[in-house]
């Protein structure tokens, strides 16, 4: 499993997969290896590094006093205390095939606007407000009539063309969050533009930098880091944008425990709807593939994030979690029966018994024709006993069989975090 830590608990026997920040930040050429001597050890905490990605499938674990494997059982037990919470506020209904190929149209209509919109930004040029909040409209009637399918499918982007469908991800599960968390339909929709503009800073920056396939600098990272700040900056000279997007823009990448920027707030001094960018914009940015990085699925996503302590506010990810699920469409999962599936549609009654599609026999090791199995029906006698990374298996039509499609290629721009 990767770890985040702070580079302080770095020790002898641990496998850095990646170190945070700017590759001009440590003394090595490669990223991923496996610390064996005390010169190693003595050269990464002399580099200022503050904090780097451990693999300890391949390495120690910190020293927590805890198994890896009982780790696992915590991080679970975590989330499905959040999955049993009360009931979401509002009805959420079923949905259908059909509502799948409606948010793809959706985001068809909605893609070259929005490119639009950042290019317009570029050349300095006054956003058109109106045209974002039409948008954010349409966007906003899709989530509340059918909370998964534009979430999951806005998932599913290239990478050249991340910033653009980030802005629409970032939109759907800010309006998902919302209407979790009770939000009224005004705020709803102010939610929804702050997540569609949260990175309209981005239009300020360099696009060698931007769509730097490798490593920044720690000059060109420091680049990256005032997209929050330029984005207010152009918000603001527009006029109009309110309160509500222009704090989601500026403060996005605050951490609760005082870690983030650009100001380095904490715990309260951080207002709500920030923290609900914050966990919108990470969960999107680590389940989409990247020029640099490979996505992950979108259970192991939330079972990193439900470990980082200190980035993300406990109540709002609660209720993230219940956005979701706690098996999210498109996971992978083990099922009692002893096949692998993958899950298709959520049970707002019960998050821990979706509907998934079974299409793997674990005891002969094949594939067989996919069936369709409603775990919420008692008769079948059928439950998830774990989710599965995709990356241990070698399937790469995980995406098809829940019904989903990558959204047609068309013109984008790559981006970073």
């Amino acid at each position: 499993m990767l770890k985040k830590i702070p580079a302080a608990q770095l020790r002898l026997g641990m496998y850095v997969q990646e170190f945070c920040g700017s590759w001009m930040d440590h003394p090595f050429w490669r990223a991923k290896f496996l610390v064996g001597t005390e010169a190693q050890l003595s050269k990464v905490r002399a580099s200022g590094v503050q904090e780097l990605w451990i693999d300890t499938d391949k390495g120690l674990d910190v020293e927590t006093g805890i198994p890896e494997a009982e780790v696992k059982v915590m991080v679970e037990q975590e989330l499905e205390r959040f999955a049993t919470m009360p009931a979401p506020l509002l009805p959420m209904p079923q949905e259908s095939e059909d509502d799948v190929g409606q948010a793809l149209a959706l985001i068809h209509r909605s893609l070259p606007r929005i490119t639009t919109m950042f290019s317009d930004a570029r050349l300095g040029k006054a956003l058109d407000l109106p045209g974002c909040e039409s948008m954010v409209d349409e966007i906003c009637e899709s989530v509340l009539a059918k909370p998964h399918a534009l979430i999951s499918v806005a998932r599913l982007k290239r990478h050249d063309e991340y910033t653009y469908m980030h802005s629409v991800a970032v939109c759907a599960l800010m309006i998902g969050l919302g209407r979790q968390l009770g939000l009224n339909d005004r705020l709803l929709r102010k939610v929804g533009l702050a997540g569609m503009l949260h990175d309209v800073g981005k239009a300020a920056m360099p696009l060698d930098i931007l769509n730097r396939p490798g490593k920044l600098s720690d000059a060109e990272f420091r680049v990256m880091r005032s997209h929050p700040a330029r984005g207010h900056e152009l918000l603001t000279e527009g006029g109009g944008a309110g309160p509500v997007v222009l704090d989601v823009c500026l403060h996005h990448h605050e951490k609760v425990d005082g870690t983030g920027y650009p100001h380095g707030l904490a715990g309260d001094q951080i207002s709500t709807v920030a923290k609900m960018g914050a966990i919108c914009d990470v969960y999107d940015a680590i389940t989409s593939d990247r020029p640099y990085k490979r996505g992950w699925s979108p259970a192991e996503s939330l079972r990193q994030m439900v470990q980082w302590k200190g980035h993300f506010d406990p109540k709002v990810f609660q209720a993230f979690v219940r956005t979701v699920g706690i098996y999210p469409i498109g996971s992978l999962v083990r099922l009692r029966s002893g096949r692998l599936a993958v899950v298709m549609e959520q049970n707002p009654a019960n998050l821990l018994a979706p509907r998934v599609k079974a299409f793997f026999n674990l005891d002969t090791n094949v594939r067989v024709y996919p069936r369709e199995v409603d775990l919420a029906d008692a008769a079948l006698g059928d439950a998830i006993e774990r989710y599965e990374s995709p990356s241990d298996w070698r399937f790469k039509d995980l995406d098809e069989l829940c019904g989903l499609q990558r959204p047609r290629a068309g013109e984008g721009q790559g981006g970073r975090p």
